[in-house]
């Protein structure tokens, strides 16, 4: 399960050392790390890590088969979490040491900026190959991140970029050695701390307005 620690003025999450899927007990694990990171006081910034193979592997299909009726309200959650992480008062870095595939690859680019290991690893939007169409907010969100090339090609071709062609496409800010990603990612947000507050809050909402308010949409999220 997720854990939160904290290093000075930057909180890391630790995602988990498994596939980090988004199981229900997992989205509110999160939540709630992400209620005492914005609670907080004084300057602060987030880095989203994890420890394995994975960072994460977006989402639990083994819940969802096992919980048909409640695919909607499922779906719903992941949008809230996808929303919260992009509108986040604070600057976010997602230090993506392994595989970051599908719903994990979105909730990398709703943080701030990446950081990504650069010999090994994959960050893949598979949905193509699995029969699983984006939803709308889904959609939204990695259009609004990618450049128009680079999401389409990504979301049409299930493209896996390594780090070194993740950083060339502009998926990630930065392809480091494996050794480095953490310590990289953490020293990126302590830069960034001193910015937490209202200000960068409304900056953020602003900017992904329509994204967020798709994301927020309760009523028919999946399209």
């Amino acid at each position: 399960m997720p854990s939160l620690d904290r290093q000075d003025n930057v909180f890391v999450l630790d995602l988990g050392d498994g596939e980090n899927r988004f199981h229900p007990d997992w989205l509110t694990a999160v939540d709630a790390a992400l209620t005492e990171v914005e609670k907080a006081e004084g300057p602060r910034a987030l880095v989203t890590a994890a420890t394995g193979k994975f960072w994460s592997n977006g989402l639990d299909l083994d819940w969802l088969l096992a919980h048909a009726d409640r695919h909607q309200e499922y779906v719903v959650c992941v949008h809230q979490l996808f929303a919260r992480m992009l509108s986040l008062p604070i600057v976010t870095v997602a230090a993506l040491q392994g595989h970051t595939f599908a719903a994990g690859a979105m909730l990398s680019l709703a943080h701030d900026l990446r950081v990504m290991r650069a010999d090994r690893g994959f960050w893949c939007l598979p949905e193509a190959d699995i029969g699983i169409p984006f939803t709308p907010g889904m959609s939204a969100l990695i259009q609004s991140r990618l450049a128009p090339r680079t999401a389409h090609e990504s979301m049409v071709t299930a493209r896996r970029y390594g780090g070194l062609d993740a950083a060339a496409a502009g998926i990630v800010d930065r392809a480091v050695a494996e050794d480095a990603v953490l310590s990289t990612a953490i020293e990126t947000a302590q830069g960034q701390a001193a910015k937490a507050g209202d200000t960068l809050g409304t900056i953020k909402t602003r900017m992904y307005g329509p994204v967020l308010a798709v994301l927020r949409d309760t009523v028919a999220p999946l399209g």
